[in-house]
């Protein structure tokens, strides 16, 4: 009897290991749930789970996570890199502002006396044309 379950056994692990019909990792997770837990509706429906994500994906479910989770962090390391991206300009633009503000008051009216001067040219201008 235990001869026959050898060769039974024998026969099978060689046409799981040389044929490569049965993926092997699809077909153990829900073998060791069945005789760990006992529980076939739990091994069945986690066999059915994994072949449904194949058929949909071309992926085994494992696979398939991982991918989605590396994706979802790889968008996250763009979004950090934005923002720290985007702050720094911030900080750039805040500190020249800054800057203005604390120039000289001479260098201020200066640049009012020359921003008048420049309006003024610009209407002689616009106006000479519209004389001609």
């Amino acid at each position: 009897m235990i001869l026959k379950f050898l060769k039974i056994s024998l026969l099978f692990l060689s046409f799981l290991f040389l044929t490569g019909f049965v993926p092997l990792p699809a077909v153990l997770g829900p073998a060791v749930t069945a005789a760990t837990s006992g529980n076939f509706a739990k091994a069945t429906a986690q066999l059915v789970f994994n072949n449904e994500v194949k058929k949909k994906t071309g992926k085994s479910s494992l696979s398939y996570i991982t991918e989605e989770v590396s994706k979802n962090n790889e968008q996250n390391r763009i979004n950090k890199d934005f923002k720290d991206l985007i702050e720094n300009r911030v900080k750039i633009v805040h500190q020249k502002l800054v800057d203005q503000n604390n120039e000289p008051k001479i260098i201020k009216d200066f640049k009012l006396l020359v921003e008048k001067r420049v309006e003024l040219t610009h209407k002689k201008l616009i106006q000479q044309k519209i004389n001609q």
